[in-house]
């Protein structure tokens, strides 16, 4: 059967989700028939010729495509725009691979109209997109499962904030580090909560810790719970208080061609003691798929930052101890889309004895 590899999206990562997602294409290439599908920044579907570069993106839709239409139901999956007088035609899809940063992509929505459609599809579930997509609710609940994490709190009118400054600022709703600032006080920090467009769904305050480093590590959870090599991504020379944007993505690659050390060089006990907070985390939020965690860490402390639930280039480049080749680790993720399904709705217990005894609808408006 066919597989297909899902990418862009009304998103402001929609670019580093277009290398990502050539990147498993290129891959997938070469192990049977694969399908690229294009999420254009206006919403719509294209099927794309699978040989695409990532300049043939620059000026939107690519030659070659064909629009396609998200159709729920029985019936559903992706169908081919017809013309007047012919029909549309179903994809036949094994399963897709997702590889949408940020926005309806990674936040829950993308996965929700796919279970609706009955696409069977690699990545986080509806409920764990939704979590993973959320810093606030993230928090609370790696919180509440007994894992440090820093002094999180919800910027809103009349809450003073209950620690001192600098101040990192965090939309709430939000991947990467897209719309993050850092500021002094706390007048400061109102005023950029209503000139960021990033914040404006809401805005999440922590203190700045410059002493903290950043510390990731990558979960994948087909055919078994798996983690990857520790590692500290590094920050260009001359680049500013947080591991941005452009660290991480800029580069030609998406997240490969960052730099990092890997494995990172820390101290066992840390490690060790990071790798059992993943293993946490991956229950927490219900990780499916391939996912990174990312930690913040000292000498002698750390806390849990912040999950990625459809990580850039797939966190390929972390599975290095043991090597995991990108191949397998797409072949695995399709299978797991078969195998493990991201739900299946039931009607069970919904059997009319509710209807039988309602009477009539005017009697219970009477």
């Amino acid at each position: 059967m066919t597989s297909a590899v899902l990418f862009g999206g009304p998103s402001p990562e929609h670019d580093v989700s277009i290398l990502t997602g050539l990147q498993a294409l290129r891959e997938l290439r070469g192990a049977g028939s694969v399908v690229g599908i294009y999420w254009s920044k206006a919403g719509v579907f294209y099927q794309v010729p699978n040989d695409l570069e990532a300049a043939d993106f620059l000026g939107g839709v690519p030659r070659g495509s064909s629009a396609l239409v998200l159709q729920a139901g029985e019936e559903g999956g992706f169908i081919t725009v017809a013309g007047r007088l012919g029909r549309g035609r179903r994809l036949d899809l094994e399963a897709v691979v997702l590889a949408t940063h940020g926005g309806p992509g990674e936040d829950g929505t993308l996965q929700a109209a796919l279970d609706l459609a009955g696409v069977a599809y690699a990545g986080p579930t509806v409920a764990g997109a939704a979590l993973g997509m959320d810093k606030w609710s993230f928090a609370a609940a790696v919180g509440t499962a007994g894992l440090p994490t820093l002094p999180r709190v919800l910027l809103e009118e009349g809450v003073t904030l209950p620690f001192d400054g600098p101040y990192i600022l965090k939309p709430r709703f939000g991947g990467s580090s897209i719309g993050i600032d850092v500021v002094i006080d706390e007048d400061t920090a109102r005023a950029r909560a209503t000139t960021n467009p990033h914040l404006a769904r809401g805005c999440v305050v922590e203190p700045y810790r410059a002493d903290l480093r950043d510390l990731q590590i990558a979960v994948r959870t087909f055919p078994v719970l798996e983690l990857s090599a520790l590692e500290r991504p590094l920050r260009a020379a001359g680049a500013g208080e947080i591991l941005d944007y452009r660290d991480k993505y800029v580069g030609g690659e998406g997240m490969v061609s960052a730099p990092r050390e890997l494995p990172a060089n820390v101290a066992p006990d840390l490690a060790e003691a990071l790798r059992a907070a993943a293993r946490t985390v991956a229950a927490v939020a219900s990780v499916r798929g391939v996912a990174r965690i990312d930690f913040l860490a000292s000498d002698d402390e750390w806390y849990v930052n912040e999950i990625n639930t459809i990580p850039g280039s797939l966190s390929k480049h972390l599975f290095v101890d043991p090597p995991l080749p990108f191949a397998q680790l797409l072949a695995d993720l399709i299978a797991e889309a078969r195998q493990r399904p991201s739900h299946q709705y039931s009607a069970a217990g919904a059997d009319g004895v509710v209807l039988r005894s309602a009477g009539t609808i005017a009697a219970k408006l009477a």
